[in-house]
């Protein structure tokens, strides 16, 4: 009596068999109960049950399988022997399906937002065996099976259950716990064999160039801070000085092989060093699994997983943890954008575009040789989505600045004509990657209150930063890149030659209200011979560190919150090299450490003051004193915040010649604190400036019915407040003001 048919046994033994569980283990065989089992390499296997064993014969002319019949459904265990060696085992075709209908219901509609607690590999307890369960979605698949150490890396043994029309696949896998390595094998729907797939929800990955999924658990959720505590500090009108890292390159140990510092040692020195610069947020270029290191982690594969380059994923949480503890908050740079064709990726990831468009004219991206996202369909959107809410919700992350968001917004971003598809109504708007924009930040701020998304949107779409109840897509803030642009490129030309180009400082005040901005001195402009920031800058040794002390100080002055890369902060010569540790020696300079110095003021110069971050995103916080002295190459302004907060005066020379007994118009009379002057000795200046503070007369000036006679250093920004300080804020001349 055959107690299965030959051509499903021969697809069991040949892995060809889409649903195993419809076949082995046991099923109702009239009366009794027939157990089949696949156990590659033995020779005799035997039901171990509570009411003794039951040996089931093998299957003729397959080897592997064995059937046998039982008196009733019971659980029960097998032992093996092949080939010398005896073992036992948990079947995993014993056990029933962990995925509830709600959770199929949500998945088929797109709308699980805690994907990641049902997708990837998660270590339970199923039917009293603790063991792993694996779910993946591969709708096209005939069939997808668990592969690793722990069956030898063969797709027959763990063949998976499909979940009906979710397209997600299942299957518990008794004894798999955390560290094992792991990939998924697929058969397309043409019964091709596809590349082994990395776990699109893994929480851990191999080291690269490997490239497994590891079981890992997730860690106890931290303690976040305090929605209201966190909104404050993630507000348009909060202080926000944002420090750009590249984990893998802040600080290397040369002397363990140049080797990269771990989460564990970064939680110490990084957080230390930030804390201690005055910044409020440390920003990370992606953390997401990556194999490509000279991607910087722009072109992720494990979109669940912190990169394993610095340790484990409970290691990375307690660095989030630490900047907490500290007063830091975290913003990650988050790519939902595009994602790399490596053969164990997301590309074809069942044989078929699921996650990209099929036509390369929609998801193809020429620029970075990457696929895009299908932002159209539910299944996709849903994944991103809960990407985004897993690491602030699962990590407690503060922020997600969310990359390349311009080549999102339009079907025609870097492509010729006749290269890219008009949206439905002919217009070159990708409309689905806006509707996921705007659901994507509707979730976030909804499931994570207090949090900020940041766009680096380099276009002038509009309503970025707008709320998406308004018509906007919904971010907190956008990067500024058009002031960047312009005035890095003032601040490269000789001094003599910038009155030709002086609306590039102010042109950025005409539309300065239209988005929440932050201005960004990124990563982006220290790469690809651009040189650093300290580069850039024009004339002899001195006045390229004054023209980068007077540029910090007129961007830390300026609306808008503040980003800076790494190494910037006390110009580091060099462009960036991924490769290599910022140059921390240069502090031994007196000038590299100045400019040290000077970004620490800055930044608690703009803490301290109101009126330099209150009023950041509104016409109100600020005012022209001198726009149009181009001759002069000079910018007067003031700063104003909330009623009752003082304001600030900024004066800004981008020329090489000191300016004495410049006359600038004051908002009130009084006396006024010179609060920083970039000229200051302790920066590396030539200590010229105002002794400290200046007393306004009754002679109108610029619009003013105050005005002060002004020393003006060469290429340098002063700044003061009203009043009179004993102790001002940042540095200035040694001498203190007489009354």
């Amino acid at each position: 009596m055959e107690l299965i048919g030959r051509a499903e046994a021969e697809a069991i033994a040949a892995g060809r068999h889409g649903e195993p569980f419809k076949a082995l283990g046991i099923h109702p065989w009239g009366k009794r109960q027939v157990l089949r089992a696949f156990v590659p390499g033995a020779e005799r296997v035997t039901a171990l049950t509570e009411a003794g064993k039951v040996a089931l014969p093998p299957v003729a002319g397959v080897p592997g399988l064995f059937a046998g019949l039982l008196a009733e459904r019971v659980p029960y265990r097998l032992h093996a022997e092949g080939h010398g060696a005896a073992w036992e085992m948990d079947d995993p075709y014993r056990f029933g399906p962990v995925l509830g209908e709600l959770d199929e219901h949500l998945m088929a509609e797109g709308r699980h937002m805690r994907l990641w607690q049902r997708l990837g590999a998660h270590e339970i307890t199923h039917e009293g065996v603790e063991g792993t369960h694996f779910a993946v979605w591969a709708p096209n698949a005939q069939r997808v099976s668990v592969v690793g150490d722990f069956n030898f890396w063969d797709a027959r043994r763990a063949v998976m259950r499909k979940r009906g029309a979710t397209g997600v696949w299942e299957i518990f896998l008794p004894g798999i716990g955390e560290g094992a390595v792991y990939k998924y094998d697929l058969l397309g729907p043409d019964g091709a064999p596809v590349p082994q797939k990395a776990d699109p929800v893994g929480f851990g990955a191999e080291h690269p160039p490997a490239t497994g999924s590891v079981v890992r658990r997730l860690p106890i959720p931290p303690q976040p801070p305090l929605p209201a505590s966190r909104a404050a500090a993630n507000s348009v009108d909060a202080p926000i000085s944002i420090y750009e890292v590249h984990l893998g390159s802040w600080r290397r140990k040369v002397e363990d092989g140049n080797r990269r510092l771990s989460y564990p040692e970064l939680a110490a020195e990084l957080v230390g060093y930030a804390r201690d610069m005055g910044f409020t947020h440390i920003e990370l270029l992606p953390v997401s699994e990556f194999p490509f290191d000279g991607s910087w982690g722009y072109q992720p594969v494990g979109m669940f997983a912190p990169t394993v380059r610095h340790g484990t994923p409970a290691e990375f949480r307690a660095l989030v943890d630490a900047a907490h503890e500290a007063g830091l908050g975290v913003i990650l740079d988050w790519v939902p954008g595009h994602f790399p064709s490596d053969a164990h990726g997301l590309g074809q990831f069942d044989g078929t575009p699921i996650y990209e468009h099929a036509d390369p004219k929609e998801g193809f991206h020429r620029d970075w040789n990457t696929l895009i996202y299908n932002y159209g369909r539910r299944e996709v959107k849903n994944y991103l989505i809960a990407n985004a809410v897993y690491w602030l919700a699962e990590y407690g992350a503060d922020g997600l600045r969310v990359d390349a968001v311009a080549s999102m917004l339009y079907r025609d971003y870097s492509r010729p004509q006749g290269e890219w598809v008009p949206n439905i109504h002919g217009g070159r708007e990708n409309l689905e990657a806006i509707a996921f924009l705007r659901e994507m930040n509707i979730a976030t701020y909804e499931r994570v209150p207090g949090i900020m998304t940041v766009a680096e949107e380099s276009t002038s779409f509009p309503g970025v930063s707008r709320p998406v109840h308004e018509g906007g897509l919904g971010f907190g803030f956008k990067w500024n890149m058009g002031w960047m642009n312009d005035t890095l490129d003032y601040m490269q030309r000789d001094p003599l030659f910038r009155k030709w180009h002086h609306t590039q400082m102010t042109f950025g005040m005409s539309y300065a209200w239209s988005e929440n901005f932050i201005l960004p001195i990124s990563h982006d402009e220290v790469v690809h011979g651009k040189g650093s920031m300290l580069g850039k800058m024009p004339g002899t040794e001195w006045e390229k560190f004054a023209n980068l002390r007077a540029y910090y100080a007129f961007m830390w002055a300026h609306p808008g919150k503040k980003l800076l890369f790494m190494g910037q902060d006390f110009a580091q010569r060099r462009e960036w090299n991924h490769d290599i540790s910022l140059d921390w020696h240069l502090l031994d300079d007196p000038a590299h450490a100045g400019v040290q110095r000077l970004v620490r003021d800055l930044n608690r110069v703009y803490r301290e003051l109101p009126a330099l971050h209150v009023n950041d995103t509104r016409p109100e916080g600020f005012g022209w004193l001198d726009a149009d002295n181009a001759e002069q190459s000079i910018l007067a302004f003031s700063r104003h915040g909330a009623a009752g907060d003082g304001p600030v005066v900024v004066v800004a020379n981008f020329t090489p010649m000191e300016r004495t007994g410049f006359r600038v118009g004051f908002p009130e009379a009084g006396p006024w604190t010179e609060v920083l002057n970039t000229d200051s000795a302790v920066y590396g200046g030539g200590n010229r400036g105002n002794l400290g503070g200046v007393s306004t007369e009754d002679v109108p000036w610029h619009g003013q019915g105050q005005s002060a006679l002004l020393t003006l250093p060469p290429l340098s920004v002063v700044m003061f407040r009203k009043g009179r300080d004993a102790h001002p804020l940042g540095g200035g001349p040694d001498e203190a003001p007489t009354d």
